[in-house]
């Protein structure tokens, strides 16, 4: 190769690589940020070391919806980001009786179905403890999965719109991952 050729393929290489920084950089700091999940708060669904896509564009575009699982930075600590799922929305009323929640606004009262908990969380969860809160305009209550082993706003309080980073986007779990590989393989060569 000579110093003309290796000139241009430098050149060409730098080119591709300042291209790629251009795009991925943006993506990176404006619509995805990579989390990943410390602790068995929102077990069955998110595991200890599961790696999350976390979407930050969608609520510049419209606000939190319930029951989405959002990442955010932790109302006593701003440094600490934790993830959670969206129970109560602005300007509502949360009350939580013998292990159901009711959610009230416009004085109009339901109870919140939640299929996505697990039937032992369910049945352990109706032993806790009554609560009740109203949440200002730009409030929102979140809980973690795992109830009896959660540390959400229960305890600590609302979380605060600014403070919501976005919601998960994609979940890749070693969890999973291995549950299916043993899945495979008890499933290997049956009829």
């Amino acid at each position: 190769m000579n110093k003309k050729e290796l000139i241009s393929f430098v050149f060409d290489w730098t080119k591709l690589f300042l291209m790629a920084l251009a795009i991925v950089i943006p993506v990176r700091i404006m619509l995805f940020q990579p989390f990943v999940v410390s602790g068995a708060s929102m077990d069955p669904n998110f595991h200890d070391a599961d790696y999350l896509i976390i979407d930050e564009m969608t609520y510049k575009l419209r606000e939190p919806e319930r029951q989405e699982v959002i990442v955010f930075k932790y109302p006593l600590n701003p440094s600490y980001k934790y993830i959670k799922r969206i129970i109560g929305l602005p300007g509502e009323k949360i009350e939580i009786k013998e292990g159901e929640i009711f959610i009230t606004k416009d004085n109009e009262t339901v109870k919140l179905e939640e299929a996505y908990l697990s039937e032992e969380v369910k049945e352990e969860w109706k032993r806790n403890v009554d609560f009740s809160v109203e949440l200002a305009l730009d409030q929102y209550f979140v809980m973690g999965d795992n109830r009896n082993y959660s540390s959400d706003s229960r305890s600590w309080g609302p979380v605060p719109k600014k403070n919501i980073v976005g919601k998960v986007f994609v979940k890749l779990s070693l969890f999973d991952f291995l549950s299916n590989l043993l899945n495979l393989k008890n499933n290997y060569g049956q009829t």
